[in-house]
């Protein structure tokens, strides 16, 4: 009951303020004669029954009854509750400014025997203060965070608009300064290494010296630095290896990106649709809460009392209702009820995410479907696609949320064994867990990868989940290495682009919560926490530009399948009518395979 309730198993009453003295139930006994008043506060602590003490004979009679409590002291409320009211004075605990007080039975109590009672509680008080300073922090500065978080996304849509531009410089600039760090790395490898050519013990090797827990001391040997050396420069020649080999891949890849942010260009409203994700997440999230509540409620409550040695411990003592209980058939199976709700709450959120991701494709596909940009774009092409989803689609797109909502099911169960059996395992059931989980956590990533391109696939041809689902894994299967390629590319740039934005807003409101920029605009000030809300700003700002950049990924996802189902008409004069300029021009250069002709998948289209 005091974890449950935060409340004793003894007698308690609703008061109007806590109090405010010391005064104790034998105090009052002997002065209520001579002073009235000191009776009249005591008793607005006890039962309303309660008259005076003349008719009560003994303490321990008023204890018995449960009539008033032996001892009262300054207290403040929290939680609705009266806590004592401690305080420090010239390095001495007090309480109501006292050091020591009695009990109510003659005895001599100090301070610090109290707050040894209410340890528990003090903490929570404490956290509730450094609760009230954040609140004070966020009420300052709630203005602040609100132009931190619109600006967050207008730079998020300029990276977006403007990467037609910068894509290729970004990447390129990149790659050549991860060259240059590492052949720099090699060059320092190669002067430690002469460096200690003349130093005693440098020339014994890592096995002579066997594992040290100070590691400086395998960087004073010339065979560490010639392993770094060696390692580096493996690495140095693969990315070489790889820029010139790839190197077709990669500017297609690069004009993808430049294709996509111009599609995004032309359908601005897709930018606003995690608005309408987020709230369909939170109705799901909403109704999944909802649910699990009322099966809890369903529970009778069980008035059976588990006779204990409390009642010594604490004669006061009460039975409180602590939780509900019962036997019958429906609650027997209240833990099947819960884990069906909470299977119908994953299978709703992969719903939605796929209906978001299929309306986002049918609303690209459109762009690049469409013979005159931008004049044989839909009106409403975002809008149309969502429609076409929900009349057209529901039925794949639950089908393929389905199949991911029993995957992570099955995931979520073996965290929960593992939990419960952690700690009755042996090394081979450790070892089978592990193996367990590692493989249902890369399946569960395959799936998500083959869906969100089924959706596209969907959402250009109109096809079943299935025949989707084949048709995008057997055309990924056959641009593997262009597939590859270009995720690396798009999220090295999706992720620059988010370090750029919170990065951005996080070093501005740095300089404005904590003062850096009088000169320039006068921010808040005699903040208590100034990290609270510019770890706010920086995590919202990522939030956002995620928001944005998951847009423009799928924007990416969608042009790339597109291109890749009909590379094969790259020199025929229809070919012109749906790729951009740019994206024409370097798949005439660079993306024209000659296996594609005889490729029976594409020559059937």
């Amino acid at each position: 009951s005091v974890v449950l309730n935060l409340q004793c198993p003894t007698t308690q009453i609703c008061v109007s303020k806590c109090p405010e003295k010391f005064l104790t139930y034998m105090e009052i006994q002997y002065m209520y004669r001579k002073d009235n008043s000191y009776l009249t506060y005591y008793s607005q602590f006890c039962k309303s029954a309660f008259v005076k003490p003349a008719k009560v004979y003994t303490l321990t009679q008023v204890l018995l009854d449960n009539d008033c409590p032996t001892v009262i002291f300054p207290s403040k409320p929290f939680l609705r509750r009266c806590f004592p009211d401690f305080s420090t004075k010239n390095g001495t605990l007090t309480v109501g400014n006292k050091t020591e007080f009695e009990d109510g039975s003659g005895r001599r109590r100090n301070a610090v025997e109290l707050r040894a009672a209410a340890n528990g509680i003090n903490k929570a008080l404490d956290a509730r203060a450094i609760g009230m300073k954040v609140f004070e922090d966020y009420a300052t500065t709630w203005y602040w965070i609100l132009i931190g978080l619109t600006i967050a996304m207008f730079l998020s849509w300029m990276f977006v608009v403007l990467l037609r531009f910068t894509a290729g410089f970004l990447f390129w600039i990149f790659t050549f300064g991860v060259i240059g760090i590492i052949a720099y790395g090699i060059w320092n490898c190669y002067q430690e290494y002469n460096s200690l050519q003349e130093k005693p013990n440098s020339h014994l090797t890592i096995y002579h010296i066997g594992v040290q827990t100070d590691i400086s001391m395998y960087f004073q040997l010339r065979q560490t630095w010639f392993i770094l050396m060696i390692i580096l420069c493996i690495l140095e020649v693969f990315v070489i290896l790889v820029l010139i080999f790839l190197r077709n891949r990669i500017r297609i890849s690069i004009a993808l990106l430049k294709e996509g942010s111009k599609a995004i260009g032309y359908i601005p409203t897709t930018l606003i649709y995690p608005v309408l994700t987020f709230i369909f997440l939170s109705i799901c999230i909403s109704y999944w809460a909802v649910i699990a509540v009322f099966i809890l409620s369903g529970y009778m409550v069980d008035l059976t009392f588990n006779t204990t040695e409390i009642a010594k411990a604490c004669p006061g003592a009460q039975c409180n209702f602590a939780f509900y209980g019962g036997k019958s058939l429906y609650h027997q199976y209240i833990t099947t009820f819960q884990i069906f709700n909470l299977f119908v709450f994953l299978w709703l959120i992969n719903f939605v995410i796929a209906l978001g991701q299929c309306a986002l494709a049918g609303a690209f596909a459109s762009y690049y479907w469409a013979l005159k940009k931008p004049d044989d774009i839909p009106p409403y092409p975002l809008f149309t696609a969502f429609g076409r989803a929900i009349r057209y689609h529901t039925g794949s797109l639950a089908f393929g949320s389905l199949i991911l909502a029993g995957i992570q099911m099955f995931r979520l169960i073996l965290e929960y064994l593992d939990k419960r059996l952690k700690e009755a395992q042996n090394n081979i059931s450790k070892f089978l867990k592990c193996c367990l989980r590692c493989c249902f956590w890369c399946l569960e990533k395959a799936v998500k990868f083959l869906n969100r391109n089924a959706y596209i696939m969907i959402a250009i041809y109109g096809k079943n989940f299935c025949r989707s689902a084949k048709d995008a894994f057997n055309l990924l299967m056959r641009n593997i290495l262009k597939v590859a390629v270009m995720d690396r590319v798009t999220d090295f740039v999706l992720v620059l682009g988010k370090i750029l934005v919170a990065g951005c807003i996080g070093v501005l409101a740095f300089l404005l919560f904590t003062e850096r920029l009088p000169m320039i605009i006068e921010g808040p000030t005699s903040l208590n926490y100034y990290w609270v809300p510019l770890l706010t700003v920086i995590i919202g700002s990522y939030l956002i530009a995620h928001g944005f950049f998951s847009i423009y990924a799928m924007c990416i996802e969608t042009i790339f399948i597109c291109f890749c189902k009909f590379s094969v008409y790259v020199f025929s004069s229809s070919f012109d009518y749906f790729s951009g300029t740019l994206l024409l021009k370097e798949a005439e250069e660079t993306f024209y395979d000659r296996e594609l002709l005889t490729d029976p998948l594409i020559q059937n289209k």
